[in-house]
């Protein structure tokens, strides 16, 4: 598939460049303050649900046992506040969400400056960022702000106020299955439980979010599993349920995050570093984005984790393009929305709809003929001689014929020959109903 053939699916779909979509989701998620559990959470799932076209939601309650871990409970928040003598309001959340401690206690004290700063957090090396800082499980309070207002506040006493809630209620998660014509199935989920940050929060939810919007459109041989999920324990509860269902199903997946950039692309292995996802995304970042940054198994940091801990070991890895803890904005209030754009997300679904478009054609075939088949009479090979060849179409159809052995998929053959496997795919389909080939998989 070209990437002109691409953009031509998409817009019939979407009526616009998926791009400029995510974009605008980004844009009205971007003021929602998230965190593992909390009506911030329902919210973003809520309007994802709808510009996807559905989203089932479930909702687990606190203390639910999951593996070694229970869910925690239930986080929310209505405003915060640092005010000085004079009644000036020096830290707000009202201003950025960022600047509680997620999971913060509520609080209402009158502190010195010194008992104060016990609670703040800055940082230094970047003195105009916010930093993000969380506490799930371990019950505390505090305040987030830029290293230079921190430097900036006087002695004296500060009245501090954070009006949250932390109780039993629930954490809630969205999935949603698109079958196809097989039940092989490649899943593809990110998460939904950071506050007001761009590129490392919100890019991977709606990139999901268009991807299953064109999925819906169109039939598919694999299904589809998407999920939306709090990071960690939202996938550890999800595994804890569906393990052997999913080890039984899927094929390949991928975990969406800080997709939203114009930086290069990253590859970060599984543990074992040779699944379907594994060979997939390197082969379209080695043929179309060869300048790609290559990490290992040992710099994991999300949700992959879980996915290939010992006994579950399912085949996902991350797609991002500047991975987590490797740009400069991360998990800061720099993570804005100018640090992600309509084109950064545009190129990101056309890079992950590339990845899905060749394992929906990675069969695998065989011959149907000994020796070298007479594709003439077929109509597949030119019937005169001509001193220079047939041209590059011709020399990829005889090139894949020498590897279609039954056992060899069609991914396997392009790295073999040395092309774009969505370039191998429309030749093993033409070979196929041309009678040539059979498809020894479903």
């Amino acid at each position: 598939m070209t990437d002109a053939h691409t953009m031509q699916e998409v817009q019939v779909v979407t009526g616009s460049n998926p791009g400029q979509d995510m974009y605008k989701w980004a844009c009205d998620l971007f003021p929602v303050c998230r965190s593992l559990t909390g009506d911030g959470v329902r919210t973003t799932l809520d309007y994802l649900g709808n510009v996807m076209g559905g989203l089932g939601l479930h909702e687990i309650p606190s203390g639910a046992a999951c593996f070694d871990w229970n869910v925690p409970d239930e986080w929310n928040i209505r405003s915060a506040f640092v005010m000085d003598e004079n009644g000036n309001k020096v830290i707000d959340f009202a201003r950025n969400n960022l600047h509680v401690v997620g999971y913060s206690e509520p609080v209402d004290v009158t502190l010195s400056l010194d008992e104060l700063q016990q609670h703040l957090h800055s940082l230094e090396e970047q003195p105009d960022a916010i930093p993000y800082v969380t506490s799930y499980y371990r019950r505390t309070w505090g305040f987030c702000l830029s290293h230079n207002e921190r430097m900036a506040l006087r002695p004296g006493n500060y009245r501090v106020v954070i009006d949250s809630t932390l109780a039993p209620g629930f954490m809630t998660y969205g999935d949603v299955v698109i079958p196809g014509r097989s039940e092989k199935t490649v899943l593809l989920t990110s998460y939904v439980c950071h506050p007001s940050m761009a590129n490392n929060e919100l890019s991977g939810p709606v990139l999901l979010a268009a991807l299953a919007r064109l999925l819906r459109s169109r039939e598919n041989r694999l299904t589809y599993r998407l999920i939306l999920v709090p990071e960690t324990i939202g996938t550890i509860y999800y595994l804890s349920r569906h393990l052997e269902e999913l080890k039984r199903t899927v094929i390949a997946g991928f975990v969406l995050s800080c997709v939203g950039d114009d930086r290069d692309y990253s590859y970060l292995p599984s543990r074992r570093g040779n699944t379907l996802a594994d060979r997939v995304l390197r082969h379209v970042l080695d043929a179309y984005h060869p300048g790609y940054s290559r990490y290992t198994f040992l710099d994991r940091a999300s949700d992959e984790r879980q996915y290939n801990s010992p006994g579950v070991d399912l085949p996902v890895i991350p797609f991002a393009r500047s991975l987590y803890r490797r740009y400069p904005e991360y998990h800061t209030s720099l993570d804005d929305l100018s640090v992600i754009s309509p084109e950064g997300l545009q190129h990101s679904f056309e890079t992950m709809l590339r990845c899905i478009d060749i394992m929906e054609g990675n069969q695998t075939y065989k011959c149907n003929c000994l020796c070298e088949p007479q594709l003439g009479k077929r109509g597949l090979y030119p019937t005169t001689s001509v001193k220079n060849g047939y041209g590059d179409a011709v020399r990829i159809t005889i090139d894949s014929l020498a590897y279609c052995d039954g056992q060899t998929d069609v991914l396997g053959i392009a790295e073999a020959i040395g092309i774009p496997a969505d370039r191998c795919i429309p030749i093993m389909e033409r070979l196929a109903q041309g009678g040539v080939l059979s498809c020894v998989t479903d």
